[in-house]
C-alpha cells in the first residue's frame, strides 16, 4: 500500500480533472457550512485536495488557510486564481507550523477523516488548533454503514496500489471518537448516501 502523501501526489492531476459526482449533495454541504461559519472567522481546512471547496467557501469568511499533506495537490490548488483571503500550503494537521498560527475559529475536514491512519491523533491535533468554543466541521464516509461489499473492494484496491489507507467505521464510532477528543457534537446529519456523515462539533 502506498503512503498517503505518495498516493495523492501520484493521482493529483487526474483528481483535479474528476467531476464532482453528486453536485446536489455537495451544494447542500457547502450551504450548511456557510450557515455555521461567521463572516469574521479565521478558518483552517485540512485535507483540502486541489482546493475546489476552499475556493467556493473563501468569500464567506475572513481568512482561510487550506492545507493538504500532498505537495501535488497543493501545487494544483496554487495554480488556480484565488481571492486574497485564501492561502494554500502543504501541512499535516499536527505540523508545528500550524500550531504557531493557531488558534483558529473553525477547522474544516471534508472527505478526510476516513483517510487518516491515526484518527484519534488527528482529532487531538484539530482540538489543539481551535480556540475554546471553536467549531470543527467535517464530512466523512462511514463505510461500515454502507454496502457490505465496500470494505473488501477497498482491500483489493489497496493490495494493487490503487487506494490509500481507508479507515472503516460506523457513524456512531466516529461521533464517539470526536467526543473523546474533547468536543461537543452539535450537528450530525446524513448528506447524500446513507454513510456520508456531516458532523459539527464545538471544542470544549
Amino acid at each position: 500500500m502506498p503512503t498517503s502523501a505518495a498516493f495523492w501526489n501520484k493521482i493529483a492531476p487526474k483528481y483535479a480533472n474528476s467531476p464532482i459526482k453528486d453536485m446536489a449533495t455537495y451544494g447542500h454541504t457547502l450551504a450548511r457550512t456557510r450557515e455555521l461559519l461567521p463572516a469574521d472567522a479565521n478558518v483552517l481546512e485540512i485535507g483540502c485536495g486541489t482546493g475546489t471547496t476552499a475556493l467556493k467557501l473563501a468569500a464567506d469568511m475572513k481568512s482561510l488557510l487550506a492545507t493538504d499533506i500532498s505537495d501535488g495537490m497543493i501545487k494544483v490548488a496554487q495554480a488556480k486564481p484565488a481571492p486574497d483571503n485564501l492561502r494554500f500550503a502543504t501541512h499535516a494537521p499536527d505540523d508545528a507550523a500550524l500550531n504557531q498560527l493557531a488558534p483558529f475559529d473553525a477547522v474544516l475536514a471534508f472527505n478526510l477523516l476516513h483517510l487518516v491512519p491515526d484518527l484519534p491523533e488527528t482529532l487531538r491535533a484539530v482540538h489543539g488548533l481551535l480556540r475554546p468554543g471553536g467549531r470543527f466541521i467535517s464530512k466523512s464516509a462511514c463505510l461500515r454503514d454502507g454496502s457490505m461489499f465496500l470494505p473488501p473492494l477497498i482491500w483489493v484496491m489497496q493490495r494493487i496500489g490503487k487506494a490509500p489507507y481507508v479507515g472503516k467505521f460506523y457513524a456512531a464510532e466516529l461521533e464517539q471518537a470526536i467526543a473523546q477528543a474533547g468536543f461537543k457534537i452539535n450537528v450530525a446529519e446524513t448528506h447524500g448516501k446513507s454513510f456520508n456523515r456531516f458532523i459539527v462539533a464545538t471544542r470544549l
